[in-house]
């Protein structure tokens, strides 16, 4: 019998051992496997379009090409795969610009591996990650202007943001609803707009902070 398909996952960091740890953390995955390393930005867009990796695990702080930049150019590329920054920094700045630019995960290198590794198993299935520690960041950085007004989502545009939140796609949500992709294509503009937020990640994060 042959064994299932590993996950193809690419390593950017500009340090040698984290990268060589990092391989070695995820090689001994059943599911998973290290394609692919580099040490900056510019020669992770060379892999990506190399190597077709399923999720790259990016760092934020590199010479020539930051991890910011690097995921900015990647979505512009349309970039279909998963892309989570993993990094030291919990700046609310950098959080916010991670998920305005459609990343889909948010990790900081001091977590445990044991959920580093179900975080990034979770991301490859469709879920929108973020290190524990970051709630409090993200409230903050996704939280309504002051004096702002009640925010008065319809039933159906609550229904469409918890299966956001799941990492439903649009399709799978309208699946799931008996509703066209156009209308829930619709019911998100609406809903992003209402929330003042910019992306389906953004709109994922909140969900995730305020309808528990």
């Amino acid at each position: 019998m042959n064994s299932p398909a590993r996950h193809r996952i690419l390593l950017v960091d500009d340090h040698p051992l984290m990268r060589r740890g990092m391989r070695q953390l995820l090689d001994l995955e059943e599911d998973m496997e290290v394609v692919g390393e580099a040490s900056h930005g510019v020669q992770a867009l060379e892999q990506v379009a190399a190597l077709q990796p399923e999720l790259v695990l990016l760092d934020n702080n590199m010479p020539q090409m930051n991890g910011l930049e690097t995921l900015r150019r990647l979505r512009e590329l349309q970039f279909k795969g998963k892309v989570l920054l993993f990094t030291v920094s919990d700046a609310q700045d950098d959080i916010r610009d991670a998920l305005r630019l459609d990343a889909d995960g948010y990790l900081l290198k001091d977590m445990e591996p044991e959920l580093l590794i179900q975080l990034i198993r979770d991301a490859l299935h469709g879920t929108l990650v973020i290190s524990p520690a970051l709630t409090r960041v993200l409230a903050q950085a996704l939280r309504a202007p002051v004096g702002s007004s009640p925010i008065d989502l319809t039933e159906r545009e609550r229904q469409v943001l918890k299966m956001i939140a799941g990492g439903n796609a649009n399709k799978v949500i309208g699946h799931k609803l008996g509703i066209t992709e156009g209308t829930v294509k619709v019911h998100v503009k609406n809903l992003l707009h209402k929330l003042g937020l910019r992306s389906r990640v953004e709109a994922a994060v909140w969900a995730m902070e305020h309808m528990r």
